[in-house]
């Protein structure tokens, strides 16, 4: 008897020491948890920051080309940056005297006030001087993060294919504002002659709007842990996430078509609505300006009054389409998407009102850019909205945030 007691208390002894002997042993997290998240709040910021900057040159951009007196910042090589702004009156005049000796200038047949003049060159100035402050920002962040090693896993080549992008956006900036490069081109697109524009005009805003994007992506991503991420994207709602993509195209292809129009006047050649619902006339010639017509398919992208139909015609597929992934996305059972794809609606409408008004105003100038900005609204709202289908923010029912 004694012989069993001795056992048992043994065996007590055994499962007391597994219990109670040594210190306790954290629990082990998971690889996601442990690689090493970086500074995604400040590399946030830093984006935010950039995002802003390539905004205001947009905006500055659209400022000048809307003014319609071609590009002010003439005779100073590339980037005009490099050279001081006039500080007299009398290198005022004279600049004003220089740019309209200038081929864009003498090919439109407008004459332009000195107080307009200043005001527009100050624009273009300002937008060639963030071209550069942009790229130091950039340079100086990255090299920052990774000097110090806080760029989260995985993103520095996310962050480099920035540079990339950006670089590619100067080059497209080049055709533009450099005029050897400028008359390069018109050589070998002869016909062109001035409606060169609206093509180096959609390309220019076309990458703004794609690295813009790049940006307002990334910024959301960094805004949740990787851990958080990988478990909303358990939630993720594949159909509304497919049909938000669908709708960040036909909004990107009516992005290029405004590029288009501004680089066309198109918003010049027709001001009236609805009537011009109609197929307009002469849709599809343009003059070789030697007394004939292009082919008929330069016309979709050189004919101010169907470029500008098109992209009339665009915006109200934008609306229609729109309405139809709205209706999905009031299925969603998380709230925050729900009310990412209202605002996505509700800025499409307000930017199909913005650009009736511009139309009918005969393109005025803070119309048309409060057009344009809108138009960076949107796409940033699309991408918020495509981001949450994919990663829904989970909400409580107890809290009214389901």
């Amino acid at each position: 008897m004694a012989k069993k007691q001795g056992m048992a208390a043994k065996k007590r002894s055994i499962f007391e020491d597994v219990g109670t002997t040594g210190a306790p042993v954290a629990p082990q997290v998971g690889m996601i948890a442990a690689r090493s998240q970086g500074w995604r709040g400040p590399v946030r910021g830093w984006l935010i920051v950039l995002f802003l900057m390539i905004m205001a040159m947009v905006m500055l951009g659209g400022l000048v080309r809307l003014a319609d007196i071609a590009l002010p910042v003439v005779n100073q090589g590339w980037p005009p940056v490099w050279a001081l702004p006039p500080l007299t009156d009398a290198d005022w005049q004279a600049a004003l005297q220089t740019y309209q000796a200038s081929p864009p200038s003498v090919a439109a047949g407008k004459t332009i006030e000195i107080a307009a003049f200043k005001l527009v060159y100050g624009w273009d100035w300002g937008r060639n001087l963030l071209g550069p402050v942009v790229a130091a920002v950039w340079l100086l962040g990255f090299l920052a993060f990774f000097a110090l090693r806080k760029i989260p896993r995985g993103w520095t080549g996310r962050l480099f294919g920035l540079a990339v992008l950006g670089a590619l956006h100067a080059t497209s900036g080049i055709w533009m504002a450099v005029p050897e490069v400028a008359a390069l081109a018109a050589t070998y697109l002869a016909p062109l002659r001035l409606l060169m524009n609206p093509y180096p005009l959609a390309l220019d805003l076309g990458l703004a709007f794609v690295i813009l994007g790049t940006i307002a992506w990334s910024v959301f991503l960094l805004g949740r842990s990787e851990q958080a991420l990988l478990q909303a994207r358990r939630a993720r709602e594949g159909r509304l996430f497919g049909l938000s993509g669908a709708l960040m195209a036909v909004a990107f292809m009516q992005i290029i078509l405004g590029a288009m129009v501004a680089g066309l006047d198109g918003g010049q050649a027709v001001a009236t609505w609805p009537a011009f619902l109609l197929f307009p006339a002469d849709a599809l010639y343009v003059p070789d300006g030697q007394g004939g017509g292009l082919p008929i398919w330069r016309a979709v992208f050189e004919n101010p009054a169907l470029v500008q139909f098109m992209h009339q015609m665009s915006g109200y597929v934008l609306v229609a389409f729109g309405l139809v992934v709205w209706g999905f996305a009031l299925r969603s059972v998380h709230r925050n998407t729900r009310f990412a794809f209202h605002l996505v609606l509700l800025i499409v409408l307000v930017q199909v009102g913005l650009g009736i008004m511009t139309m009918l105003s005969g393109t005025h100038l803070y119309l048309a850019i409060t057009h344009q900005v809108g138009a960076i609204f949107l796409w940033v709202l699309i991408l918020r909205a495509r981001h949450l289908s994919q990663y829904p923010l989970a909400g409580s029912i107890r809290k009214g945030t389901a």
